[in-house]
């Protein structure tokens, strides 16, 4: 495997992971991942128009219309994944209305966006990164071109089974928030040494890493018991798991974090579900058990996104769902009233801080499923987090307000990371160019992908040997903070 030179000055990585390297994920993920997924996606859009066809009002005009808008999506879903496997030429979007068409179209017209290939770029002829950002954004087009179709989600079914089959989890997590409210004096001496509250940060800092195991478009042949024992949460769990991130910066992230006072941290969110869930947990403790955060942000995306990406209408729902007694019943017969007394005053709680501005969504909180919204269509885009600066000032202004950007998952250290073979001991200020020093940044990811940085000497020789999959199976992770310089 070729990897892009480090480099005193800045620059994009001359190699990037390719489909055409058949020993790389980006290889796997085309010939297997995508299929898999495109296909659920048929199936699902599939029953949907049978329960249409045999509904009581099957035969009125509307579900007729809709019966057939339905059938032509499944055609060109169909469509799309023939030309995947032939490794035909990426089509331009038709135009419906929706955000980054223009940027994804200028990419794939030769002479456009700094290309100097003359070649039509294929499934397997251009990046991984670029083709995977532009399948779901065609996927999107594909609903948005209907009437009838233009608000669905072809992933929310998949992200509410896995939300309640992560129940065990959840109300583990719920009461072990809960029960920090009869530690008295978790506030005080937070300077000294494993203070409680530095303790209690690490705990709720690596539960929102792991987290991460629960990824719909990773885990697409699991099994939902295989995903719970993803999901390890508790504090033996956490010290077991510790042993497995290849680089931890939680002490510069909690050195940081308590010199702020009354600050504002922000999520650029990755899965719905359990993640999301999370994410809530590690926002809730910084909001409710310390004097150093009084605002939290979530930047969710604006279309269906890598099948379990937040949408915000999932933002919503899993906070207003905790308070359903029965939404868990099918996955646990063990729900105790004390158990859903934690879920109900947990969530009762979040829900005011949605109220009070506490938690903020940072798009509205009506925003419609593929609403053009003015910070938040850079996330569905195809560009890497180097163009920021470049490519939506507006956008890094508004994370500049922020004293602490927590970027959640794989895409977005692969977005980080331009998406670059780096050497693996390339330091992670010098694979963020442009956006280093731009702001608080700390990432949180589980490894699912080839890209790495930031390690140190040696590990990359150790794990080669000891575990060939270390790069992509979600057991491995690292966490990378760059402090803003600027």
């Amino acid at each position: 495997m070729e990897y892009a030179p480090a480099n005193t000055k800045w620059q994009m990585p001359v190699r990037s992971f390719s489909p055409l390297d058949k020993n790389s994920f980006a290889y796997e993920t085309v010939v297997k991942r995508w299929p898999t997924i495109l296909t659920q996606i048929i199936s699902t859009v599939s029953t949907e128009v049978h329960n249409l066809t045999v509904g009581p009002d099957a035969h009125s005009s509307r579900s007729q219309e809709k019966i057939n808008e339905g059938k032509v999506i499944i055609q060109k879903i169909s469509s799309i994944k023939h030309d995947m496997s032939r490794d035909k030429p990426l089509d331009l979007i038709e135009e419906d209305g929706g955000s980054n068409i223009d940027v994804y179209n200028d990419c794939l017209r030769p002479g456009l966006e700094d290309r100097d290939d003359a070649q039509p770029w294929t499934w397997f002829k251009t990046s991984w990164l670029f083709a995977e950002c532009y399948l779901y954004r065609r996927i999107r087009n594909f609903f948005a071109m209907t009437r009838h179709w233009k608000e669905y989600d072809p992933f929310f079914a998949q992200k509410e089974e896995t939300y309640k089959s992560s129940s065990a989890a959840i109300v583990h997590l719920a009461k072990s928030i809960e029960g920090l409210k009869s530690q008295p004096g978790l506030k005080k001496d937070f300077e000294e040494q494993e203070s409680p509250l530095e303790i209690m940060f690490y705990e709720m800092a690596q539960a929102n890493l792991w987290g991460n195991a629960t990824d719909l478009s990773l885990l697409v042949d699991l099994k939902y018991e295989d995903i719970q024992k993803l999901q390890s949460v508790g504090k033996a769990a956490q010290e077991a798991n510790a042993k497995f991130i290849l680089r931890n910066d939680l002490p510069m992230v909690w050195d940081h974090l308590k010199r702020m006072k009354g600050g504002r941290v922000d999520f650029v969110l990755d899965n719905a579900g359990f993640e999301l869930y999370t994410d809530f947990i590690f926002a809730d403790f910084l909001l409710t058990f310390t004097d150093f955060v009084d605002e939290v942000v979530f930047h969710p995306k604006t279309i269906p996104w890598f099948v379990s990406d937040v949408l915000p209408a999932d933002f919503i729902w899993a906070i207003d769902v905790l308070q359903d007694t029965s939404f868990f019943a099918q996955h646990t017969d063990k729900m105790t009233k004390e158990d859903q007394d934690a879920l109900t005053a947990m969530s009762a709680r979040w829900q005011s801080y949605v109220a009070d501005g506490k938690f903020k969504l940072s798009v509205p909180l009506d925003t419609k499923l593929g609403q053009k919204t003015e910070i938040g269509d850079y996330w569905t885009g195809p560009y890497s987090y180097q163009h920021l600066p470049e490519k939506d000032p507006k956008l890094l202004e508004e994370l500049k307000k922020s004293d602490l950007v927590i970027f959640k998952g794989d895409l977005n250290y692969r977005k980080l990371l331009g998406d670059g073979k780096w050497i693996s001991t390339t330091s992670f200020e010098e694979v963020l160019g442009p956006l280093a020093g731009e702001i608080h940044c700390v990432s949180l990811r589980t490894n699912k992908a080839d890209n790495i940085a930031g390690l140190q000497p040696g590990i990359e020789q150790r794990l080669d040997v000891e575990d060939v999959r270390w790069r992509v199976s979600g057991k491995w992770a690292v966490i990378s903070f760059s402090p803003r310089t600027m």
